[in-house]
């Protein structure tokens, strides 16, 4: 009987290990895939030849000087989607010496793309561009206060702080836009301390009258049938308001409420996965790709998804469209740099203020990687999420609106 015990525990030691080692994979996987797609710009921006070296692809019907806002596109949107994962610090493993690696990388890009005298030295005033990556570097740097911000040298954040008000001068469009402006005054706020509430302000309180239930906003006083719920608009409310509570200018109760939209919107992304790993290609700007569950990987590392989803089967949804899309052989050149269309290159698909460096939200669907390796998103074994389960004619829980 002790025999057939101690193999009992033998036999489930090494299931467990087998299960713990299969769900380290998938983070490793995953940080490979944020790698790949980061490693041109990085290296490039840090040696202050992304100019000269990354190509600028545009849409057939493209809007003209796309070469003058695709870096910072390109720079911005990757560092938002990154600063989680960069914000956990080196450490002895493996993995935190490839943190350092890339946060050393950000820190020399971010030197290049704000120095005058950088010939990487961005556009930051020329069009009205620049306020969308702006935002997208301000964002990226909120997420990752310690190690990309706390860390720069004393002259680099002068020139960061120079660049993000210099935006000022670019007026947005009455929608999503606001909250480009409310991003930029957020990351000043707490960085300067001279961040402008009002600003901030106007952008929550149209945002809170574009509301229009269910845990969806309007894109302006319209609805618009697409993901920019999930490319812009709830990523940015719930980070300008939770930064706006750490510098004590916010409102507990109205960040709350954003928080309760934003877990609805959520859940409404996760059952939007097919078993397949697909889902609906509705809207524009669908050349971000994955970057279109941006919100529903926000709520997973925030660790406030709704109790009926679990973070385990988040995982195995969110691997599974970047798998899908990642299996394309002609998603990047021959190079390593992203090409515009959806499922491979498809630049008839890309709209005409889609150029190379937009592509590089797609990088939003990896912020789950600021989660630690301990935690249940990645320690437990995957499940089925939720379209697996219905179409597998397994247990499922019905869908209600909030």
């Amino acid at each position: 009987m002790k025999k057939i015990n101690l193999l009992y525990t033998v036999v489930l030691f090494l299931i467990i290990c087998s299960a713990q080692a299969n769900n380290q994979e998938d983070r490793k996987a995953f940080i490979s895939h944020l790698t790949k797609i980061a490693d041109p710009v990085l290296t490039n921006l840090s040696q202050d030849k992304l100019k000269e070296n990354m190509p600028v692809e545009t849409a057939p019907n493209a809007y003209g000087d796309r070469d003058k806002v695709t870096y910072l596109e390109a720079f911005g949107r990757l560092v938002s989607g990154m600063a989680p994962w960069l914000e956990l610090g080196p450490d002895d493993t493996e993995e935190g010496k490839l943190r350092e690696k890339y946060i050393i990388l950000v820190h020399q890009s971010l030197k290049n793309a704000t120095d005058p005298n950088a010939k990487d030295f961005m556009n930051f005033t020329e069009g009205g561009q620049p306020l969308v990556d702006a935002a997208f570097l301000a964002q990226g740097l909120l997420r990752a206060p310690t190690q990309l911000w706390d860390r720069l040298d004393s002259q680099t954040k002068k020139n960061t702080i120079e660049a993000l008000k210099s935006s000022r001068s670019i007026t947005p469009y009455y929608s999503n836009w606001l909250l480009f402006t409310a991003m930029v005054e957020a990351a000043l706020t707490k960085f300067d301390g001279e961040g402008d509430q009002v600003r901030i302000a106007y952008a929550l309180n149209k945002h809170k009258e574009w509301y229009l239930g269910d845990g969806v906003y309007g894109d302006g006083p319209d609805f618009h049938y697409d993901y920019y719920n999930s490319f812009v608009i709830q990523p940015m409310i719930l980070d300008i308001s939770k930064t706006l509570l750490e510098v004590g200018k916010g409102n507990k109760g109205e960040f709350e409420i954003f928080l309760k939209r934003a877990r609805r919107y959520a859940a409404i992304q996760e059952r939007l996965i097919s078993p397949e790993g697909t889902y609906p290609v509705i809207g524009r700007s669908m050349a971000y790709r994955f970057g279109a569950f941006q919100a529903l990987s926000q709520i997973a590392l925030w660790e406030e998804l709704p109790k009926e989803i679990a973070p385990s089967q988040v995982r195995g949804a969110l691997m599974a469209i970047v798998d899908k899309h990642m299996q394309s052989d002609s998603m990047f050149d021959q190079n390593g740099w992203l090409k515009l269309g959806f499922h491979g290159n498809q630049p008839e698909l890309a709209e005409p203020y889609i150029s190379t460096g937009s592509l590089y939200l797609c990088s939003q669907a990896f912020l789950v990687l600021g989660l630690p390796a301990s935690s249940d998103f990645w320690a437990k074994p995957k499940e089925e999420w939720t379209q697996q389960k219905i179409w597998g004619g397994k247990k499922a829980v019905i869908d209600k609106a909030l």
